[in-house]
């Protein structure tokens, strides 16, 4: 299974940036094509204060092929279209080839 982490580092406005990000991002992010299952949310260190970024997005796909092919889609690119309207400073972007148990 291949992990697509998002990292979002906090926004100017953050409830602007979760209410966007629950009602509009994540119903486009659910009709990619081959995403298997999800999770996200708020990001904080682990004494539950801000850490180096504010929000998270983990999405499962079968391979980083299947990645780039949900991204070609007309789906994928929405998705990445609708970034700027609720993050202006780009999101670091990762691949993880994960190995579960």
């Amino acid at each position: 299974m291949s992990k697509l982490v998002v990292l979002y580092k906090k926004p100017a406005d953050p409830a602007h940036f979760e209410k966007h990000f629950r009602e509009v991002h994540m119903p486009l992010v659910q009709k990619m094509p081959g995403l298997r299952s999800y999770s996200f949310g708020p990001a904080t260190d682990l004494e539950g204060k801000d850490g180096a970024f504010f929000w998270t997005f983990i999405g499962t796909f079968d391979s980083l092929k299947a990645i780039h092919e949900a991204f070609g889609t007309p789906e994928g690119q929405a998705v990445g279209a609708d970034i700027p309207n609720y993050s202006p400073e780009p999101p670091a972007i990762i691949h993880i080839e994960s190995t579960e148990s």
